[in-house]
C-alpha cells in the first residue's frame, strides 16, 4: 500500500483491552485498597476546620451587610443635610419677600413703582418655585394646625366653624416640610 492509500484508508479501530471477570475483580480490589480510614483525631480536626470556615463566612456576610447599611445611612444623611440647608436658607429669604409685598401695598394701582415691585415679587416667587417652595393655601380653607397658626378667633356666622377668615402672614412649605406656618384668623 502506498502512503496515499494509507492516508485515505479508514482508520482501523484499536483492539480494546480484554476485560475478563478476573481483571474486573482485580480493579475492584485495587479500589478497595485505596479507601482511607479516618481516625477520630482527623475527624475532629476536619470538624474544627469546617466550623472555622463557617464562622469566617458568617463574619464576612455580617461585615458586608454592615457596610451596605452604613452606605445607605450616609447617603440618606447627605440628602437630609442638603434638604435642611436648603430649608434654612429659604426661611431667611421669606422675610425679604414679606417686606417686598408690604412695599408693594404702599403704591397705588398703575404707579410705575408698583409695577416694578410686582415684577420683583413675581421673579422672587418664581425662584422659590424652582426650589420647590410653595405657598400654603389658607384663605377660606378649614383650619389645619399642621399648616396654620391661629393667632386670632372671630365670631362670624357667615363662615363655617374652624374656617380661616383672614391670612395675616403667608405660610410656605418645601415639599411636605412646613418652612413657616401661615398666621391666620379663624372663625369659631
Amino acid at each position: 500500500m502506498s502512503e496515499k492509500e494509507k492516508k485515505n484508508a479508514p482508520q482501523e479501530e484499536q483492539p480494546q483491552a480484554n476485560t475478563t471477570p478476573e481483571t474486573e475483580q482485580a480493579a475492584e480490589k485495587a479500589a478497595e485498597e485505596e479507601t482511607f480510614t479516618v481516625t477520630r483525631e482527623q475527624m475532629e480536626q476536619m470538624e474544627q476546620l469546617a466550623k472555622m470556615v463557617s464562622d469566617a463566612s458568617d463574619k464576612y456576610l455580617r461585615l458586608a451587610a454592615e457596610y451596605d447599611n452604613y452606605r445607605k445611612r450616609t447617603t440618606k444623611e447627605k440628602e437630609n443635610t442638603y434638604a435642611d440647608a436648603k430649608a434654612d436658607t429659604v426661611k431667611e429669604f421669606l422675610g425679604v419677600l414679606d417686606n417686598l409685598e408690604r412695599g408693594l401695598a404702599q403704591f397705588d394701582e398703575g404707579d410705575p413703582h408698583r409695577q416694578g415691585m410686582e415684577l420683583i415679587c413675581r421673579q422672587f416667587l418664581a425662584v422659590l418655585e424652582k426650589l420647590g417652595v410653595t405657598r400654603i393655601e389658607a384663605q377660606g380653607q378649614p383650619f389645619d394646625p399642621q399648616k396654620h397658626d391661629a393667632v386670632m378667633h372671630v365670631e362670624d356666622e357667615n363662615v363655617g366653624e374652624n374656617t380661616v377668615v383672614e391670612v395675616l402672614q403667608q405660610g410656605y412649605q418645601l415639599g411636605d416640610k412646613v418652612l413657616r406656618f401661615a398666621m391666620v384668623k379663624v372663625a369659631n
